[in-house]
């Protein structure tokens, strides 16, 4: 069952390819949504795929990631099937 989890990544984030990346990961996973940097310094990831799919995207982003992730907050959803790929927004 597809689902749609909102990840909110804190620490050094912005700057470090992380948007790009995330893009890569998804695409690789078939996972679709988008990320963005937010205002705040935290960059904000809204994903749908496969429960599954969805908790070993956001795994291998930290791996890749771990020493620039100093926290992260995950919202689970329905999925809202309106995404047809992973884009970065601006």
């Amino acid at each position: 069952m597809k689902r749609q989890l909102r990840v909110i990544f804190s620490g050094r984030v912005q700057g470090v390819g992380f948007r790009y990346t995330a893009r890569s990961v998804a695409h690789r996973w078939g996972v679709t949504g988008w990320v963005r940097n937010d205002p705040g310094g935290e960059v904000e990831i809204l994903a749908e795929a496969e429960e599954g799919v969805l908790e070993d995207f956001v795994a291998e982003i930290e791996a890749q990631f771990k020493g620039y992730i100093r926290d992260r907050q995950l919202e689970w959803g329905p999925a809202s099937g309106s995404f047809g790929d992973f884009g970065i927004r601006m």
